[in-house]
């Protein structure tokens, strides 16, 4: 009889065995597999690299956002309150810091001259 519980349970386990044990000629990513069997030691290089690019830790995230506003120019408190005030969402918490005229423009690819700039016009 399915149950959501058991389900979830299933997947959990067979997810582990994955990670314990990978399937290379059964693979989820042709490319991946193809590296695994080809050349371990860049598919150990890759893997740790992507390890080390996207999973981290949420504080870290938060203390990179919080940098990425402090180089456009704003202070560590004002950055942190935006931040947190926006749900963490860097495009709202720039808009939010350079005040609501600027609604319209995306601002999270611009440099810190071009910011500057912004706000002295505004």
């Amino acid at each position: 009889q399915w149950t959501p519980a058991l389900t979830i349970r299933t997947a959990l386990i067979s997810l582990q065995a994955l990670l314990c044990a990978p399937e290379p000629k059964d693979p989820q990513d042709a490319e991946v597999a193809k590296q695994y069997l080809t050349n371990k030691p860049l598919f150990e290089q890759t893997a740790k690299s992507w390890t080390k690019t996207y999973a981290k830790d949420i504080a870290e995230i938060r203390k990179d956002k919080v940098k990425k506003l402090m180089d456009m120019g704003f202070t560590e408190a004002q950055s942190q309150a935006a931040l947190e005030k926006a749900g963490w969402n860097e495009e709202t918490a720039i808009t939010s810091l350079l005040g609501a005229q600027c609604t319209a423009v995306s601002y999270t690819h611009l440099t810190l001259p071009t910011i500057l700039l912004v706000q002295h016009q505004v």
